[in-house]
């Protein structure tokens, strides 16, 4: 099953390279002898998603390879900072871009912009349909495979298409008669851009500190525990994320004139139904304790923190 994630994800990869490498050389032909600045900022943003989909592709591959003496719990860490990697170059290029546009703005002499050519227009045109195309091809994708590396390529393409809209915007109010619009238009997406940089970069650095579950998964594990009638009270509930996986630590009571034997098999029936119900997990311990050694202990929990 990971093996055929894997290639999927790869695949994915494969066919976004091929279509930035088309869509940025276009994009740069298309500001360059079209005088625009708006639309030579969004095909460096473009030929950034070539650097951003390699990063990805290295993150995935280096994630699934299997556990070594060296690295016992796997590798899926890799794939968080491959995606941290790329929110830091989604980051920098925002700002590149932001900052020439701010220039051009203060600089003040708009009569000496020159008035950008229709096939700035049309390259924006393009750009915005085939972007939104492959964020919604490169998205599904990233949930099929559960890939944070490959979702965070995607919404970099969806920015990319976002940055067109400005491109646009700009290139046309230019045309019309206003240019300081197209410099305006090269400013407007660096705030997006910046924007996505954070989104993607918070999500890796939780799951690289080992962020909880979300409550409807601690829910959904309470519910599970609750359904075994040998259980007396959930003592505990630990979980993180690392990378695409979940780790769950659970500590349950049950009657304590069970036999050690029979203890063993209520925790293996436990762990079962939680692996068998909630996805992508990587590992799951379950610890029983002897109900007598918790009386008068608070009955209730609160998510993922051990009483």
């Amino acid at each position: 099953m990971e093996n055929n994630s894997e290639r999927l994800a790869m695949r994915a990869c494969r066919n976004s390279i091929l279509i930035n490498v088309f869509l940025s050389s276009f994009k740069l032909f298309a500001g360059i002898f079209g005088n625009s600045i708006a639309m030579i900022s969004d095909a460096v943003h473009s030929i950034t998603d070539l650097f951003s989909t390699a990063i990805a592709m290295i993150g995935i591959k280096l994630a699934n390879k299997k556990p070594d003496k060296d690295h016992q719990y796997g590798h899926e860490k890799i794939e968080c900072i491959a995606t941290l990697l790329l929110a830091i170059l989604i980051l920098t290029v925002g700002l590149g871009i932001g900052w020439y546009g701010l220039q051009t703005i203060l600089n003040g002499d708009y009569n000496t912009l020159t008035t950008p050519a229709i096939i700035a227009l049309i390259a924006a045109a393009v750009s915005l349909v085939v972007k939104e195309s492959l964020f919604w091809y490169m998205r599904n994708v990233a949930k099929k495979v559960n890939s944070t590396a490959l979702m965070a390529d995607a919404w970099h393409s969806r920015v990319d298409g976002l940055s067109s809209i400005g491109s646009f915007v700009g290139i046309l109010g230019a045309r019309l008669g206003f240019p300081i619009f197209d410099p305006l238009a090269a400013l407007i997406i660096c705030l997006f851009i910046v924007k996505t940089a954070y989104n993607i970069g918070n999500d890796a650095i939780g799951k690289m500190t080992d962020k909880a579950c979300d409550d409807v998964v601690i829910e959904k594990i309470k519910a599970i525990i609750s359904q075994n009638e040998n259980i007396n009270h959930i003592d505990s509930i630990k979980t993180r994320m690392v990378g695409n996986g979940k780790y769950i630590e659970v500590e349950v009571s049950i009657d304590g004139n069970n036999s050690l034997f029979q203890a063993d098999k209520i925790a293996h029936s436990v762990q079962a139904a939680i692996e068998s119900n909630i996805s992508r997990v990587k590992h799951c311990s379950v610890h029983v304790n002897p109900t007598r050694e918790f009386e008068g202990r608070k009955d209730d929990l609160d998510g993922n923190y051990t009483r």
